[in-house]
């Protein structure tokens, strides 16, 4: 029997942790239980001083039961999950529902799974830290108070089964407002002139400099007239300009630059970003993945030296410690760095390999040198004109931390301009020849549309937030249909070139504009609730508030604020605003009015349904008469359609053609556009559009789908033909009428007969419901 039990919340945590422990310790995992513990209190009695009921799942029971088996055959509990505010809380309820006494208990905290780590976190043990914890019961609570009383509001005022959230609806705002900043934003045309010059050294070899005018010309009729004079004009090197210069290497990993640059780099989601970080933490690769801090230990400094000495010389190492920019950085945590930086690779799956070279490089590059470059601008100046074509270059005279690593940007907005390469030898006054010169025309462009990495890295700004939250709250405004991660193709659009050779030539090309990939898409819904939120709640939707109770939940964790007050300052003003919008705020449904269709009359309008947006024909002169409906495109906006695209929706259903002597019909349903054909509906994805489809598309679309199903299908049964085994996404299973059933692994699935079918749908586990009813509140 082990005397020491040590108490984490995954096996796979708990499986490293045990190589570094002797056989007096046994370890053991809550399986997160006490994570949907404290996710699932069931009421939270306000009178009381905003207590919350907590209550175990009855899935999690068993778990407890075990648990408290070890516990009474252990001396000493050592409490050893993570080391943020959501760790403390799990060891808080753990102590807690096992009713552990304090002189036995321990509390354990390391930010990396190591023997140095584990065994430095053994000796110096200490209390469970109540201000952490409160800091976030105070959170969670808050956000249910936000959640409870302001969703069942847009339920009623707006459309059933939505949600509202003191962080996500602040996020949804950022991606409302840039959506619509995008709309509103007029291009605006320019010219941009680049010119490439011979020049001819000592030994009469030519070279190419490439320049560009430092003005842009805002008419085809002013770049023409520059372009006119640059025929004649003499071409000379004005001024010649060199500079050392030096590059810096970035700071290792937070959470947010992680999540920002596995996007950039990687493609990585935040979601997946977050969950490869988990399992490499969980094996002991990497420190905690979940911190706001720049630091590195003494330990991490020395031992990265160590290997950048040993790899690249003396010269490439320059230990540096980092401060932390953001003030409400929570808690003591290290950056995100290898456990050992003489690992330059793990094993593992891909995901995990090329994070954790990520990880490795960039924590490697921040304790090496600068890179030191020599930056040379060059003016070439027109005999015949004030404007100056400028040049630069740059070498790097030594690499530095370059040799490991770049960090990218969000800044994929540089029309077309080439980064600054190696200038020939040139001295002033020198004469050039202009080989061409050509006057592009070019757009303003507007703000970028969010990626989910750009999302996190304006929250972190605006201090909304924590490390803990960016991923769930990505995630949850996508999974209630408020944003929508997209790729779209963009528009064709012209521009004019005008190139000056031996002579001066005009042409127009086309240009792909507002191509966009990965980039997040406010849907109608995320619109009408963002404005009805703004307009009754204007405090919730506040980024300086919300970043203030942020600052206000940093203060509990430290001990400089009491969680009640907090709750109570907030709550009361908050509910009489509640009840005071749901006995006077009108139904929001984005109603606009377009017009009148010329061919029958009526009234033309859009508004938000019970399904989505939806285009309306409506006879004014007949009350009795049933509006017409047509969903809108998921490329329209209530906010934007105009009458003449409205009235296209009404188009469909049409008869694309026909096959098989039977009509093919397109159309669009609750679930998206289709085609339906012999009474059965096959779904057309983003593939095609229903109004363009030609027929021989429409047959593919079909005969794909019913080669699919016919591959889909394994064995049926005369005696019930809704009893059917089939192939599914993670092998064979059993559908029986509405259910369907997992088929055992040694069991050969095209050899089971209709009785071991039945036996098996008899003995299926009853399907879990969807989530328990929220208590409700005292």
């Amino acid at each position: 029997m082990s005397k020491n039990l040590v108490i984490v919340e995954s096996p796979a945590k708990g499986k490293t942790i045990e190589r570094f422990l002797g056989k007096e310790f046994k370890v053991v995992s809550s399986y997160g239980h006490i994570r949907d513990l404290e996710k699932k209190n069931t009421g939270i009695d306000i009178e009381n001083n905003f207590k919350p009921t907590y209550i175990v799942p009855d899935d999690k029971r068993s778990v407890v039961r075990e648990l408290k088996k070890h516990v009474k055959d252990a001396e000493v509990i050592w409490l050893a999950t993570d080391e943020d505010r959501e760790g403390e809380a799990i060891s808080w309820h753990l102590y807690d529902e096992l009713k552990l006494n304090k002189k036995e208990t321990r509390r354990i905290i390391f930010n990396e799974i190591t023997k140095k780590a584990i065994t430095t976190a053994i000796e110096n043990p200490r209390a469970i830290d109540t201000s952490l914890f409160e800091a976030q019961q105070a959170r969670r609570i808050l956000d249910r108070l936000v959640g409870f009383e302001l969703s069942p509001i847009l339920w009623r005022k707006i459309k059933t089964q939505l949600s509202a959230g003191r962080v996500q609806s602040v996020a949804v705002r950022l991606i409302v407002e840039r959506e619509r900043e995008i709309d509103k934003f007029k291009p605006e045309a320019n010219y941009r002139v680049v010119g490439e010059f011979i020049t001819i050294d000592k030994d009469g070899k030519q070279s190419i400099v490439k320049a560009e005018l430092q003005k842009k010309f805002k008419t085809e009729k002013e770049a023409k007239e520059f372009l006119e004079k640059c025929r004649s004009a003499q071409f000379s090197i004005e001024s010649l300009e060199k500079k050392d210069a030096k590059k810096s290497p970035a700071a290792p990993f937070t959470t947010s630059t992680m999540q920002q640059e596995a996007s950039r780099k990687l493609g990585f989601s935040v979601s997946r970003t977050m969950l490869v970080a988990q399992k490499l933490y969980e094996a002991g690769k990497i420190t905690y993945m979940r911190t706001d801090s720049v630091n590195l230990s003494e330990f991490a400094m020395e031992n990265a030296q160590s290997i950048i000495e040993g790899s690249y010389g003396k010269k490439y190492s320059n230990p540096k410690q980092y401060k932390t920019k953001s003030a409400s950085a929570q808690e003591a945590h290290e950056a995100i760095r290898p456990s050992y930086f003489e690992n330059a690779s793990v094993d593992g799956g891909r995901d995990e390999q090329v994070l954790y070279d990520l990880i490795w490089k960039r924590a490697i590059a921040s304790q090496m040198s600068d890179a030191q470059l020599e930056r040379t601008t060059a003016k070439i100046a027109l005999s015949n004109s004030d404007e100056k074509f400028v040049a630069k270059g740059e070498v790097i005279k030594f690499d530095g931390f370059l040799k490991v690593y770049l960090e990218s940007t969000d800044d994929d907005n540089n029309n077309g301009e080439a980064d600054d390469g190696i200038l020939p030898p040139l001295s002033e006054g020198q004469n050039l020849e202009h080989k061409i010169i050509t006057a592009t025309q070019r757009y303003t462009r507007p703000s970028a549309r969010f990626t989910e990495a750009m999302l996190v890295k304006k929250l972190e700004e605006l201090g909304i937030g924590r490390p803990s939250t960016y991923a769930p709250t990505i995630s949850t405004i996508q999974k209630r249909g408020y944003v929508l991660k997209d790729d779209r193709p963009g528009k064709e659009r012209q521009y004019k070139v005008i190139t000056l050779n031996s002579k001066i030539k005009e042409e127009v090309k086309t240009e792909i504009t507002g191509a966009d990939k990965g980039k997040l898409y406010p849907a109608d819904i995320a619109m009408l609730v963002n404005d009805f939120l703004k307009e009754h709640f204007p405090k919730i939707m506040d980024y300086k508030f919300t970043a203030h109770v942020e600052e206000e939940l940093d203060d509990i964790a430290t001990g400089k604020m009491d969680w009640h007050k907090m709750l109570d300052e907030f709550y009361h003003p908050f509910h009489e605003k509640v009840e005071h919008t749901i006995e006077n705020s009108e139904r929001a449904t984005g109603e606009r009015i377009l017009g009148t269709d010329p061919k029958t009359g009526k009234q033309v309008s859009v508004r938000m349904a019970r399904f989505g947006p939806v285009a309306q024909l409506t006879d004014p002169k007949d009350e009795d008469s049933k509006p017409e409906y047509a969903g809108l495109r998921n490329t329209q906006k209530l906010e934007s359609i105009s009458l003449e695209e409205a009235l296209e929706l009404f188009k469909l259903p049409r008869t694309v053609g026909e096959y098989e002597d039977t009509d093919v019909v397109a159309a669009i349903g609750r679930f998206g556009p289709y085609v339906r054909h012999k009474s059965k509906f096959y779904s057309l994805g983003k593939l095609y559009d229903p109004h363009t489809i030609t027929i021989e598309d429409s047959i593919q679309v079909i005969e794909d789908k019913r080669k699919k199903d016919a591959e889909k299908f394994i064995k049926g049964f005369e005696e019930d033909p809704d009893m059917q085994v089939l192939n599914g996404r993670w092998g064979p299973y059993l559908k029986a009428g509405k259910l369907n059933v997992r088929i055992p692994k040694d069991v050969e699935a095209k050899e089971l007969t209709y009785a071991e079918c039945v036996k098996l749908a008899e003995e299926a586990p009853a399907k879990k419901g969807k989530k328990g009813k929220k208590g409700k509140k005292k």
